[in-house]
């Protein structure tokens, strides 16, 4: 998969908006991740308007490129799952998955961490007037990058122990 050493957070994007088609294949993409005892926690909002975008961008100290982002995602998961202490990594899996799709779709995309900041989940919950067995996880901006970059080498064999 080229996409695991071609992807980069992308946080600058082309005024242009995400096809309806490319936006359902990154969320298939998420939704294929896998998750303890296979729960499926994940639900996402698909944000396209302007108003609500600049909003988002407000969340967090990191999310200013929300602003001007064609779409954002909100991924969040369901309290009432079967193991809700393996949310978490189910969300962390399921946005990978979306990031790496957005890549192979020629789209750049930046993970906007949201969770475990209690201030920064509220924040959202109110802003989308989320059900309250929903928690925000993370906002993923989207778009067409205006400039790409190549990603960096982060392979460090200092860091890899075997176990013989």
């Amino acid at each position: 998969m080229k996409e695991i050493f071609h992807r980069t957070s992308i946080r600058s994007y082309l005024d242009k908006p995400v096809e309806d088609d490319k936006i359902e294949k990154m969320l298939r993409a998420a939704m294929t991740a896998p998750s303890a005892g296979n729960q499926q926690p994940w639900e996402f909002y698909v944000v396209k308007d302007k108003a609500v975008l600049k909003k988002l961008s407000l969340t967090s100290p990191y999310a200013g490129c929300t602003a001007k982002a064609p779409l954002a995602f909100v991924a969040c998961y369901r309290t009432n799952c079967d193991k809700p202490p393996f949310a978490h990594i189910d969300l962390s899996a399921s946005v990978e998955n979306l990031l790496l799709e957005a890549d192979a779709l020629e789209l750049g995309a930046v993970w906007i961490g949201i969770a475990p900041i209690q201030e920064r989940m509220d924040a959202i919950h109110t802003l989308l007037d989320m059900p309250e067995n929903l928690v925000a996880f993370a906002i993923i901006a989207c778009g067409y990058p205006e400039n790409v970059r190549p990603q960096e080498n982060r392979f460090d064999p200092e860091r890899v122990h075997f176990v013989l």
